[in-house]
Parts: C-alpha cells; sequence; structure tokens
C-alpha cells in the first residue's frame, strides 16, 4: 500500500508539472508573440521564434523534473542531452550560423521587405525574410535565395531607406565649346524638370580636364521613386540641348602618323 501511495503522489505531482509547464509554455509564448505584434517597428517572425524556442524549453524541463520525480537519474540524461545537442551543431554549423545571422538580420532589421538592397553580390527587391534565407526578387523578375549567413557577412546597401536620392552625371564637353553656355544649359534644364530638388542646391561644375573632353560633373537631389528616370531623361535632354545649342559632345579620336624612311 505504501508502493502504491507513493506512486498515486508522484503521478499527481507529474500530471501538475506537466499542465502547469504546458500552461507556462503557452503563456510565455503567447507574451513574445504580442510583445512582437505592440512595436510596429519589431519583426513578429522574429519573436515568434522566441516564443518557439522558450516553449520547448519550459517542456523539456518539465519533463526531466517529471523523470526525477519519479526517480530517474537526471544527471545523465542532461549530459546526453547536452552532447547531443553539441554533435548536431557541429554537424549543422552552416545550418546554425544561419540561423544566427537570420535572428541578427530580423532583431536589427538593416532592410525589411519591399526594400531594394544590394547583399552578398545580389541585387533586388526584397521578398521575404526567414530564419534561414532572405529572397530577392531582381529588376528582371528573377527569384534570388540567399543564406542569411552570406548577408550578414557582408555589406548591405539598402536604397530604400531614404526618401531622397542624389542623381549625378559626367558630361563630356569639347575644348573649343563655350562652357559659359554649357553650364547655362544644364541649369535651365535642371530648373525646368518638376523632379528636380532646388534644396540642397545642385551641384554644376567642370571638374576635370581630360583628354579630348572639358569635363562636367552635374549633382541633383530628387524624389527616390523618381531616381533612375530621372537620369535616364536628363542624359537624352542634355543630349538634344547641346546638339542645339552648339555644344560639341567629343569622342576618343587616335591620330596615326606614318613616318616614311
Amino acid at each position: 500500500m505504501e508502493w502504491f501511495t507513493d506512486l498515486l503522489v508522484n503521478v499527481f505531482f507529474a500530471a501538475a508539472i506537466l499542465v502547469g509547464a504546458v500552461w507556462l509554455s503557452g503563456f510565455v509564448g503567447s507574451q513574445l508573440r504580442a510583445l512582437g505584434k505592440q512595436y510596429e517597428e519589431l519583426d513578429e517572425t522574429l519573436f515568434g521564434f522566441l516564443a518557439s524556442i522558450a516553449r520547448y524549453t519550459i517542456l523539456i524541463f518539465a519533463t526531466i523534473f517529471v523523470l526525477a520525480r519519479f526517480g530517474v537519474q537526471t544527471t545523465s540524461l542532461v549530459a546526453l542531452v547536452g552532447a547531443a545537442g553539441l554533435a548536431i551543431g557541429l554537424a549543422l554549423q552552416g545550418t546554425l550560423s544561419n540561423l544566427a545571422a537570420g535572428v541578427m538580420l530580423l532583431g536589427f532589421r538593416p532592410f525589411k521587405i519591399g526594400d531594394y538592397i544590394t547583399a552578398a553580390g545580389e541585387s533586388g527587391t526584397v521578398n521575404s525574410i526567414r530564419l534561414f534565407t532572405v529572397e530577392l526578387v531582381t529588376p528582371d523578375n528573377v527569384q534570388v535565395t540567399i543564406p542569411n549567413g552570406d548577408i550578414w557577412a557582408s555589406s548591405i546597401t539598402n536604397y530604400s531607406v531614404y526618401d531622397t536620392r542624389r542623381a549625378e552625371w559626367v558630361f563630356g564637353v569639347s575644348y573649343d565649346s563655350d562652357l559659359k553656355k554649357a553650364e547655362k544649359i544644364l541649369h535651365e534644364l535642371i530648373e525646368a524638370d518638376d523632379r528636380s530638388h532646388m534644396e540642397p542646391a545642385p551641384f554644376v561644375k567642370v571638374t576635370n580636364l581630360g583628354d579630348s573632353s572639358v569635363d562636367f560633373t552635374v549633382r541633383v537631389w530628387c524624389d527616390r521613386s523618381d531616381h533612375w528616370n530621372f537620369k535616364c531623361d536628363m542624359t537624352r535632354a542634355v543630349k538634344d540641348a547641346f546638339d542645339k545649342g552648339g555644344i560639341d559632345i567629343p569622342y576618343p579620336t587616335v591620330t596615326q602618323i606614318q613616318v616614311s624612311n
């Protein structure tokens, strides 16, 4: 009877521990997920991952307590679990590094879904951010999947963070051209385009005396969404305006001298 009574007590405490662990793991998980939804600047995926880790950690410790309640030597069990975890960690070293990098990306958020970035030698719009990989869509609609470890180990260029960008051109004119007239044409084209920002002031200066041309560097701020079309349209407009204004755009030439004996 004493043995049976001890068994019932152990079963009762084991059931209480398991029920309490299930409730606690669910509560902690829901609180972590709620925390992710509370702050928009934090990624919900990260908190879902942390909630899963917290849940399984609590359940594992509860299982160890239940086994200890029935007299099972858990010291060796814990050592076995630790050794197994170490072996799995070594075998999945690359995968775990991607997982750690994914947590860092989700936590520090150097980019978000919809941003156009360059990372690990690839450029595209971020389509998804997972714990192991990031998916980009290139401008020609090709899917590129990059391991998070490669992204975290490289420099990340995010073109979508700021609302404005600076467009830059270099226009070469011949040495015989009227530089003041060329500069005036460039200023007029900038001021005539509604996409040009006058603050900060546009930059139009001669910056180089090349082998066959005098080079103007032009820098103008614009909205981020206008940047690419603005650069292309301005390049075409400058060519047309220079032709109309008699400003020559030179091209490299080679003069061959024949020497006779």
